[in-house]
């Protein structure tokens, strides 16, 4: 995976801890923010709460939703 054109590594400079429901999910947003994301692909719903804040900007899409944007 890490060798696949269309991936690249990155790593977390600052833990932003926003999902407080289930703390072990915040590895993932921290990630996001990070690299910039266009969008976070989950259908986790503790990830839902990202959609009330400003900032960071964070834009979570459902699985269907992704997949119904192409």
């Amino acid at each position: 995976m890490l060798s696949a054109p269309n991936t690249s590594f990155q790593e977390a400079c600052y833990k932003w801890q926003l999902i407080e429901a289930d703390p072990d999910d915040n590895k993932f947003v921290d990630v996001a923010i990070a690299a910039s994301v266009d969008y976070l692909v989950t259908n986790d719903q503790h990830f839902a709460v990202l959609r009330q804040l400003e900032f960071p900007r964070v834009p979570v899409v459902s699985l269907q939703e992704f997949l119904s944007s192409f």
